[in-house]
């Protein structure tokens, strides 16, 4: 029988597939966006020369990116599966939006890569600002799912049409991550995010 061939051997070699590699080009896309990053700043971040690169992502910079939405989405995967498995899933919800105050000033600046893909890809490239949005709308049927669960509980005091809230949370979520721009301070933002989340009593 023939032996397995490596993953360099195949022609995608493993090292440019990980997961580190992959974070490390989500920041440069996450601070400068798609378009303002050029592919010499990307195989720099990234470690890796030209043609390992294109070996390795056959779509190019476009793949990376996609691939690099990818890490977000799987991010606010795990989120759900903590929300799942907590005994104050609400509480932790809280606390997601409570930390958006509490992030440097650098990661103010920055926003989130989604909501930015969304705006950045608008009658620019139709497939990437989809990708954005159906991650946007994955985050506002977690947001529905667990208040949903959190009113039949008796969590939750107000029982507004899950729907409604969890779609009020996603505008929040929105709304913070230019706001946070505007004013990347800590109390102004706790302040406002408090407020907000008055209505998750």
């Amino acid at each position: 029988m023939p032996s397995k061939q490596s993953s360099s051997a195949r022609g995608r070699p493993t090292a440019y597939d990980n997961q580190e590699v992959l974070s490390k080009a989500q920041h440069l896309f996450w601070r400068k966006g798609y378009t303002a990053t050029s592919l010499e700043e990307l195989l720099a971040a990234m470690g890796i020369g030209s043609g390992s690169f294109y070996n390795a992502f056959k779509g190019g910079k476009k793949e990376v990116f996609r691939l690099a939405l990818q890490q977000r989405r799987e991010a606010f995967n795990q989120f759900e599966k903590e929300l799942k498995l907590s005994a104050d899933p609400m509480g932790l919800i809280r606390d997601f939006f409570r930390s958006i105050a509490t992030a440097d000033h650098s990661t103010h600046l920055q926003g989130c890569i989604v909501v930015n893909t969304v705006v950045e890809m608008a009658f620019l490239d139709g497939e990437l600002e989809q990708e954005a949005v159906d991650i946007l709308r994955e985050v506002e049927q977690l947001f529905v799912r667990t208040i949903a669960g959190a009113q039949q509980a008796g969590q939750l005091r107000n029982q507004t049409d899950p729907l409604l809230l969890g779609r009020y949370l996603l505008t929040l979520w929105n709304g913070l991550n230019v706001t946070r721009r505007m004013h990347p301070n800590a109390e102004v933002l706790s302040q406002q995010i408090e407020m907000q989340l008055e209505i998750l009593r």
